[in-house]
């Protein structure tokens, strides 16, 4: 049966000084120099590392040393773009990235708690290598990876490929978000098989399939090793994968949706959903939506769907030096940022108000997305997690060793070795 409606506070609280606090989840979105598009130009930036993977060490082991769940990384098809929908011709703004699986995969030996979630595009990146990709993170980091699946519309993506065309939006389309997912919901659906497909491929391996006997000469016991045989509008896999099954079973998958499309893929593919509210109301109805979703598509409530909050953050030990910052990054950007997320200026300990107050609504965590790197992030680590351990609303120490142990997922079975 379908899911009860989310409850107005999270499971898991613990009394502090006769009040409940919700205990929560914290994840960091990396994004090149920061999310503001001016970021490479602000004090402190390290625009001449951005292609350093030594960079990126930094920025993940200072999350680790924060004890955050996870990381995600940005990855795209194309060079960014001020515009959702288009490619542009600015020179002024950060532009190319390294690959977010390879560089998830750089990260997985220098770290030892940390998730590890790095974007790909579904709309034109076989299964099958995503597969094998995501499952060999999972390795390289004994459990701790997860995997942001992404559609694009972009005409100039599709180019780079030369198999297919996608729909065109205009600039009248993009200022609605239903609108928007109405036009892609032939490409969420794909991005639904394509993650079924996935997570198949995870399974055609079960745990125990590797026997590794030299006496007997047995590396395998093939009747482990299973074909998937996924058939779906755009393609179909026989499998099984090359690679044995994760050490998770199943690595973690989070989708971003901003509208009910997005929020039907996230309730069927997904045990993560990031979400964009204003206020603790508007978290209150999007919940609700997702709510919908989750009912709409037939999950059931043995299969929790965590729903964290995205935020774009500026914080400084002085609320006024934060909201300046961003000013001043404006400014060299030539127009004030705009951003899917609610854009927050302030002190780690207002930021610390807030995200204890939104939830209440029933949030698992929040996506917290720096600003400026790596000044943002130092301040969420150093700053913000003492305070939310002050309140008891966050760990002082890791748990599982997994990533999906640390969301408190349970590590499912492989569905193919009921049948097996």
């Amino acid at each position: 049966m379908p899911s009860a409606p989310r409850p107005e506070t999270s499971p898991a609280p613990e009394p502090v000084n006769g009040d409940i606090v919700t205990r929560l989840h914290l994840a960091v979105a990396l994004n090149g120099a920061g999310w503001h598009p001016a970021a490479w130009r602000a004090h402190g930036a390290q625009p001449d590392r951005l292609f350093a993977p030594r960079y990126w060490a930094d920025l993940a082991g200072e999350a680790e040393r924060g004890l955050i769940d996870f990381v995600t990384i940005e990855d795209e098809l194309g060079l960014q773009s001020a515009a959702f929908h288009r490619p542009d011709d600015r020179t002024d703004q950060v532009r190319g990235r390294l690959d977010a699986v390879l560089l998830a995969a750089h990260l997985a030996p220098l770290t030892s708690r940390i998730g590890l979630v790095p974007t790909t595009n579904v709309t034109h990146t076989e299964p099958f290598h995503l597969s094998t990709a995501i499952a060999s993170l999972d390795h390289a980091s004994h459990g701790r990876a997860g995997w942001r699946p992404q559609i694009t519309s972009r005409a100039a993506d599709a180019y780079h490929f030369g198999r297919r065309t996608t729909p065109v939006l205009t600039d009248e389309d993009v200022q609605d978000t239903e609108l928007i997912a109405r036009r892609l919901r032939p490409l969420f659906g794909e991005a639904a098989d394509v993650v079924e497909a996935v997570r198949r491929l995870w399974d055609s391996w079960e745990d125990d399939a590797e026997i590794r006997d030299a006496a007997t000469g047995r590396f395998i016991d093939r009747d482990k090793v299973h074909h998937i045989d996924f058939a779906a509008e755009h393609f179909s896999i026989r499998g099984p994968s090359i690679t044995p099954r994760p050490p998770q079973g199943q690595p973690l998958v989070a989708v971003l949706a901003h509208a009910s499309t997005p929020y039907e893929l996230a309730a069927r593919a997904a045990d993560v959903v990031f979400i964009t509210p204003r206020s603790r109301a508007d978290t209150t109805r999007i919940l609700g939506q997702v709510d919908k979703a989750v009912a709409t598509v037939g999950r059931t409530s043995d299969e929790p769907l965590k729903a964290f909050a995205d935020l774009v953050v500026f914080l400084d030990e002085d609320s006024g030096a934060a909201a300046r910052c961003k000013r001043r990054l404006d400014e060299l950007d030539g127009a004030a940022l705009g951003s899917d997320a609610h854009i927050f200026c302030g002190t780690p300990g207002e930021l610390a108000e807030l995200l204890t107050d939104w939830s209440g609504a029933g949030l698992d965590g929040f996506r917290l997305r720096p600003g400026v790197l790596p000044h943002d992030l130092a301040l969420i680590t150093t700053r913000l997690v003492p305070e939310l351990q002050r309140r008891a609303a966050f760990r002082t120490a890791y748990g599982s060793p997994t990533l999906r142990g640390l969301l408190g997922l349970p590590r499912p079975a492989s569905r193919y070795a009921a049948t097996g």
